[in-house]
């Protein structure tokens, strides 16, 4: 199913919906005539682009915390989400600018949860139209590559093969292989080792030891995770232990 591409991506990366001023926002919903949620604009990098003429009516600070979130990265830097095709998105809406408007007791708790759920759509939007962009999107986007990539990331510390992985998507191992590569720019060996040094970090982050890292994550020995967490980014994973 397509929330089981995303089930995992959003419970390692900790989502947080905030009402923010707009100057501020990198979540937007617009209107049109008659005040009709119209369109969201998420600007994943942070950056706003030029709305249009229609008219503001909720604005948002979205934060999807955890360094090296791969799914946060794979977005177009404007996504454009079309809320006329969902009526239950643009119920959310309103409710989300009901609650930041209305001053009500908790109204921050409920903007979180309802923002969260917003998001959600949003992506599988852009997880049905798909990219042309090479990267985890497009992987997503296929139903084949997904059954892999979902077994990948639920799964990390089991000792995948390319075969393995190839037999998830119901492909040939070339053809899984090549498909990979195209759609999502890297080898499905190569996104294995960088989403479990992902996870690796985070786990060390919150004081995990080294050890058991190592071994949740499928590496032969400490030393082997430390070499390769060193080479990903510039530091040793005790250190980065030390400093949580």
């Amino acid at each position: 199913m397509q929330g089981d591409r995303l089930t995992t991506l959003m419970e390692r990366f900790q989502l947080s919906v905030q009402a923010a001023p707009v100057g501020g926002a990198n979540l937007l919903a617009l209107a049109g005539a008659g005040g009709v949620p119209s369109r969201l604009l998420f600007f994943s990098d942070g950056r706003q682009a030029n709305t249009g003429d229609d008219q503001i009516i909720l604005s948002a600070r979205v934060d999807w915390a955890g360094q090296g979130n791969p799914l946060l990265a794979a977005l177009p830097a404007v996504v454009d989400y079309d809320l006329t095709t969902s009526p239950e998105a643009q119920s959310l809406v309103r409710l989300i600018q009901g609650e930041a408007t209305g001053g009500r007791c908790g109204a921050q708790s409920v903007i979180n949860r309802l923002g969260e759920v917003l998001m959600v759509r949003l992506i599988r939007g852009q997880i049905k139209i798909g990219t042309t962009q090479t990267g985890l999107l497009a992987g997503l986007s296929d139903p084949r590559l997904s059954r892999a990539i979902v077994a990948m990331h639920d799964h990390p510390g089991r000792v995948w093969t390319n075969g393995d992985l190839a037999q998830q998507a119901g492909l040939s191992m070339s053809r899984f292989s090549e498909l990979f590569a195209s759609e999502v720019g890297e080898t499905p060996m190569g996104y294995l080792r960088r989403w479990r040094l992902i996870l690796a970090r985070q786990d060390l982050q919150r004081g995990d030891r080294v050890d058991a890292v190592a071994r949740r994550y499928a590496y032969g020995s400490p030393e082997g995770f430390s070499r390769a967490f060193r080479r990903a980014f510039g530091v040793a994973p005790m250190a980065m232990r030390r400093v949580a």
